[in-house]
């Protein structure tokens, strides 16, 4: 179950139809935006505020079948220290997944023992030659506050207009006042181009081409562009959260810090004239692939289901 619409094509849905398709042959899995109150023998539900209904009655309805709860990053960094609801479904929850490492710290004390860790998956692609007169940069996230376009749009003013850069932008327009600002950046500077929504497959593409993929999100649960890029051999630049700190490991050397467009510009205009410093960022990507396997994320999502997960209930 997840509050994600194949119309709004977030992370969350995407996240519940790749785990609906690893169940597919062990169990019969349907995809919800809310529980219908049909019978099931497992609830999955994403978001801990978002599905907190759903959860609660579900609990109510079938007290002895077993819900998973699986936290995205506005649980994890926004909700979960105020809203009773976010708080109820931690407690209601047999098993509680985070999406990458650093999420368990942010999992109050007393739940954590019902905590495990399930990376993202994406297919692995074979990477592209990239131009050597240029850095390509690719960006993906619709435009929202969390995922700070805004530090992006600085950071880029403050270059050098002769930097041979470019960026290419995808995501919905979630906020008419970002799409305002993204729009009149693409009419003052060349090197920018907002390219909207597009289908996954192209948007794969568009990271897959580029040499780079900057990510400069505030908040992220555990950001599956990291991982698409990382798959296709694209390394990446991302602001130092804990949701890019639990994907890429502490010691990743591709961070600046959040909101810090002059960082940002610093770190874009050092990677355009240093080869040598891409290829440190792509070397530090490919000992984090081993995580991101579907095969492992298909195994952990399985046994979700095969181990009784109330057993872990506290």
């Amino acid at each position: 179950m997840t509050p994600g619409t194949r119309e709004a094509n977030n992370g969350n849905w995407r996240t519940a139809r790749r785990w609906a398709g690893f169940l597919t042959g062990v169990a019969r899995p349907i995809v919800q935006t809310a529980w219908d109150g049909k019978d099931a023998d497992i609830l999955i539900a994403l978001h801990a505020k978002r599905s907190a209904d759903s959860i609660a009655r579900f609990r109510a309805a079938l007290p002895h079948r077993p819900i998973v709860l699986v936290l995205s990053g506005t649980d994890l960094y926004r909700d979960l220290p105020t809203s009773p609801e976010a708080q109820r479904s931690l407690a209601l929850a047999d098993r509680i997944v985070a999406l990458q490492q650093d999420a368990v710290g942010h999992v109050p004390r007393e739940f954590r023992g019902k905590c495990v860790v399930i990376h993202q998956s994406a297919n692995p692609l074979a990477p592209l030659a990239k131009p050597r007169e240029r850095l390509d940069c690719a960006v993906v996230g619709h435009l929202r506050e969390e995922k700070d376009p805004r530090t992006l749009w600085r950071a880029l003013e403050q270059l050098d207009p002769a930097l041979p850069i470019r960026i290419r932008h995808v995501g919905d327009a979630l906020d008419p006042e970002l799409e305002r600002e993204a729009r009149a950046m693409m009419a003052r500077d060349p090197r920018y181009r907002w390219l909207g929504a597009l289908p996954h497959g192209l948007a794969r593409g568009v990271i897959r081409k580029a040499h780079l993929l900057i990510h400069p999100s505030i908040m992220e649960g555990g950001a599956n562009v990291i991982v698409e890029a990382v798959l296709s051999g694209t390394p990446v630049l991302a602001s130092r959260m804990s949701g890019n700190i639990g994907m890429l490991g502490d010691r990743y050397p591709g961070y600046f810090e959040v909101g810090d467009a002059k960082g940002l510009a610093r770190d874009l205009a050092r990677l355009c004239a240093a080869p040598s410093a891409l290829r440190a960022l792509a070397m530090a990507c490919r000992e984090r692939r081993a995580l991101f396997s579907p095969a492992t994320e298909r195994a952990a999502v399985r046994k979700l289901i095969v181990t009784p997960a109330r057993k872990a209930r506290r």
